[in-house]
């Protein structure tokens, strides 16, 4: 193919054009890729923000569930623990080490019903059949603090994960609330609250409430992509 361009001709062969417009698409696909990253991003954080300085939520059983309105809304929360039924969420890494997360079912005052609260981090044992210690010391009804969110997610989900092993702590790989409710003979609200830095009976308590990059860096990286589109253009023409 040739293109005349006032005096010049441009001769285009067939297979290094092809290339070079298949990685052009996919170079200036992964700019603005990274520019819906951003704005998704800052949506997230604005969301976290917002959520953080509301009023503060007290969770009841009549608490409408609504995972979208409640989550990163910090709440308080009056119950028991059910020290006798807790799970421990396998494949947590913290600081580099595996471990588990340390989730016991509060069952909520004057009410059946019960929220799955992480009580934080706990290392793995050298011998991966000797548990960690988890023992509640109290049995009465008590009033804490934490942050609504989502149940940890995984990368891979391998078939059976969310069934939990027999047994008490019982290990689990993904948190299912439907499942883990015909467990404990109660229902589960579908989400977690994670416990207070500040409150007792918790383990390690890291939050992440902006483990995302910042939107500056997703336009910095959206910048770099459109730049390469540049160069790679340039390229293309020259050597023609």
């Amino acid at each position: 193919m040739i293109i005349k361009l006032g005096q010049k001709k441009l001769i285009l062969n067939f297979f290094p054009t092809v290339l070079f417009i298949g990685i052009l698409s996919v170079l200036v696909s992964l700019g603005f890729w990274q520019l819906d990253r951003a704005k998704e991003k800052s949506q997230l954080l604005e969301l976290n923000k917002k959520r953080s300085s509301s009023q503060i939520l007290v969770l009841t059983d009549r608490t409408r569930v609504d995972l979208n309105e409640l989550r990163y809304r910090e709440a308080l929360l009056a119950g028991t623990y059910d020290g006798q039924h807790q799970f421990l969420l396998d494949n947590q890494i913290v600081n580099g080490r595996p471990g588990y997360f340390v989730m016991t079912p509060l069952i909520l005052s004057k009410s059946a019903k019960a929220v799955l609260v992480n009580r934080g981090w706990v290392p793995l044992n050298k011998d991966r059949s000797q548990l960690p210690e988890i023992v509640l010391p109290i049995q009465t009804e008590i009033n804490i603090k934490g942050r609504i969110n989502s149940f940890p997610s995984v990368g891979i989900k391998l078939d059976g994960a969310e069934i939990p092993n027999p047994g008490w702590p019982s290990v689990v790989q993904i948190i299912n609330h439907e499942i883990l409710s015909e467990r404990l003979g109660y229902p589960l609200f579908g989400f977690q609250v994670e416990l207070d830095a500040d409150e007792n009976y918790g383990f390690v308590r890291q939050w992440h409430r902006a483990r995302y990059l910042t939107t500056e860096k997703y336009q910095a990286y959206a910048f770099l992509w459109f730049v390469l589109d540049l160069t790679l253009c340039g390229l293309f023409f020259w050597l023609k």
